[in-house]
């Protein structure tokens, strides 16, 4: 819930668009009063068992596969700090700014939900640490998706405690004990189960997974554009796409492909050149072109599963032991990132699937045998020039990237601590197969356009449609028309910008209204 540009974090579920908000457009953050007094309630129950003799997990205990010694209470605040600096064990590149705080606001809403026993100061600094752009430094390995994302949520854990190292606001790095000064925020000395409380989460996977579900969803409506653009440029038909013929077989995302497709394709000059039986050969369209509302829409369909997922999660309270609303402290298995990690997976497989389609329509203008009467390679001088001949490769090159990607993190496990922890999910390198996936959808989808608005324009003087102009329009603002080999690189970059910023879907929206 947004108030005034901040988002308001409760004991209600997170919204899609309140964790964007946060993680892309550094919304601050604000704890309820609601989720302050659930906080409360439950860290009284916390505090009587840390005085019970009786040992309780988390709480009295060490931890794993050390759970079974009882740790008195003079060295629990040690037990805090060791388990988060111990914990902060991550490696590798740093994980970006975007992603650590979705992992950060996600947190600070399961502690919200008051499940975890965390005292109301701790959740108040780690909203502070938020509501200021400080993020900690993250490292992409480190977690196995169960118990949680154990390493990456110790790091944000040890900048609570003044430690580590950080990224300020304007993505400087520093000393965290530095850059809370800087920004007037006390450090938090760990009290019983803080230190567990604040690791034990599938925060960083479901983070991600929402950040590729709001991508994904600009994506698949680019990938109708960039395929209503071929279609168009290789002179094709938008008859396969009437929604008599999609209702035959009734998969939703199908229709609003289709629907899409029919909408971009209205008032074109260059289908209309062809209509005539006697102007045009061919009985069908290739695959690549006739089925591509069958592939977008079997996509459209695998990311809404996803966003079931992702919402149940929203909703979820993961932490363990958990403290119950009647009071009881119960150990669980919640933080298991398999519900997380299974459709992260999927996605990689959405991914590779649009873009190996969005290249083989791109091969076809290439070939003077299937893009029907285009120059070879779309070049200017074909021999002299080039053309697109190399933005393919590297578009196949991209395209047998995301295949590799495609393979499931999630069918693999490997037993950790003691094996105690004996099968986990892989959910967090799921997800960051998946960014990558979605970085290499975004350059075909680009290269793609890029070559589809070259050979519209080798079509005049037959005119496009409204939508595909517009769209062409666009890309002509940072790309010249056709001619003699240029710089192809840069060229190739400005379609990605415009297909990443959602240009590309809102040229075509400008004439055709939203898209499904």
């Amino acid at each position: 819930m947004r108030d005034n540009g901040v988002v308001n974090v409760g004991t209600e579920p997170l919204t899609f668009r309140d964790v964007i908000e946060v993680a892309r457009h550094g919304a601050p953050v604000r704890l309820t009063d609601d989720a302050v007094a659930a906080m409360a309630a439950a860290r009284q129950r916390v505090d009587e068992l840390a005085e019970s003799p009786t040992p309780a997990y988390g709480i009295s205990t060490g931890f794993g596969a050390l759970a079974t010694r009882h740790i008195d209470p003079a060295l629990r605040a040690q037990l805090q700090r060791s388990l988060v600096r111990s914990h902060a064990a991550g490696s590798g590149p740093e994980v970006e700014t975007e992603v650590v705080r979705a992992l950060m606001l996600l947190r600070l809403h399961t502690l919200a939900t008051g499940h975890t026993g965390i005292r109301p100061v701790t959740a108040k600094t780690l909203a502070a640490l938020i509501s200021a752009g400080i993020t900690p430094v993250v490292h992409e390995y480190g977690s196995l998706g169960c118990s949680g994302d154990l390493a990456p949520l110790a790091h944000v854990a040890l900048t609570l405690m003044g430690e580590g190292v950080v990224r300020d606001a304007s993505g400087a790095p520093l000393p965290a004990a530095e850059a809370l000064k800087q920004a007037r925020i006390d450090p938090v000395e760990l009290a019983a189960k803080e230190g567990l409380a604040l690791i034990n989460g599938t925060d960083g996977m479901l983070g991600m997974l929402i950040l590729a579900i709001d991508d994904l969803t600009r994506l698949v409506r680019t990938a109708d554009v960039s395929a209503a653009m071929s279609v168009e440029a290789l002179l094709g038909t938008d008859r396969v796409f009437a929604p008599e013929l999609q209702a035959l077989r009734p998969h939703p995302g199908q229709a609003l492909s289709a629907a899409n497709m029919t909408k971009i394709l209205h008032d074109s000059g260059v289908m209309a050149s062809h209509r005539d039986p006697e102007a045009c050969t061919r009985v069908q369209d290739a695959y690549s072109l006739r089925c591509a509302p069958q592939v977008a829409g079997a996509a459209r369909d695998t990311i809404a599963h996803a966003a079931t997922v992702a919402g149940r999660e929203l909703a979820s309270a993961v932490d363990n032991p958990a403290v119950l609303a009647d009071g009881r402290v119960e150990s669980n298995g919640n933080f298991h990132g398999a519900p997380i990690a299974y459709v992260l997976d999927f996605l990689a497989v959405v991914a590779a699937d649009l873009a190996s389609m969005s290249e083989r329509r791109t091969d076809r203008f290439l070939d003077v045998a299937r893009n029907h009467g285009l120059p070879a390679f779309l070049a200017h001088d074909p021999g002299v020039d080039s053309g697109h001949m190399i933005a393919q490769y590297t578009q196949a090159a991209i395209v047998s990237e995301l295949k590799r990607l495609a393979v499931p993190a999630s069918v693999d496990s490997i037993p950790s601590s003691a094996m105690q922890e004996d099968h986990v999910s892989m959910g967090w390198s799921a997800a960051r197969k998946l960014r990558r996936s979605v970085d290499g959808l975004t350059r075909v989808l680009a290269v793609e356009v890029l070559t589809a608005a070259r050979a519209l324009d080798l079509r005049a003087p037959l005119e496009p449609a409204p939508a595909t102009a517009a769209v062409l329009g666009a890309l002509r603002e940072t790309v010249p028309a056709p001619g003699p080999d240029r710089f192809l690189a840069p060229e190739i970059d400005s379609a990605v910008r415009l297909v990443a910023d959602g240009g590309v879907v809102a040229a075509a929206e400008s004439v055709t209204g939203p898209l499904a």
